[in-house]
């Protein structure tokens, strides 16, 4: 959560993302840098991918976790997929995330918000974490709305 409101705080989008290795260390952690970069894929989940692929065993990825904000999107699920990486825990879902987003008048996605499990079957996934959500919630809906 610290890592979206960092995200949030300097005009990317609310979501942050944590590798922890199966000795939950942690390993990887990144925040969204769409908006202060200008490219749409710079995304902290797909950082992470990119990061394991140069730096743990394929056993060693099918062992971590990812802690993040929200739940991948498409191209974040496929690439979580494609590198073996283990459970995916998210706070809160697209199906949250595109209503929140929605009720605050943004526009919408170009892609449409799915479940990861949709995109890739096979993964271990947990979520929403409903304590957390609340503070998710808010920072979506300020993004929403430009604040």
């Amino acid at each position: 959560m610290a890592l979206a409101r960092e995200a949030a705080d300097s005009g990317d989008g609310p979501f942050g993302s944590v590798l922890v290795d199966g000795h939950g260390d942690e390993r990887c952690a990144d925040r969204n840098r769409e908006e202060s970069t200008g490219d749409p894929t710079r995304h902290p989940e797909l950082e992470i991918v990119r990061w394991a692929v140069a730096n743990l065993t394929p056993d060693e990825r099918a062992a971590s976790t990812v802690y993040t904000s929200g739940e991948h999107c498409a191209m974040c699920a496929a690439a979580h997929a494609w590198v073996g990486l283990g459970r995916i825990v998210y706070v809160a879902s697209a199906e949250q995330i595109a209503a929140w987003r929605r009720d605050a008048g943004a526009v919408r996605s170009v892609v449409t918000p799915l479940p990861i499990t949709t995109v890739a079957p096979g993964l271990v996934v947990e979520g929403p974490v409903d304590e957390l959500v609340p503070e998710i919630h808010s920072l979506i809906v300020r993004a929403a709305r430009g604040a």
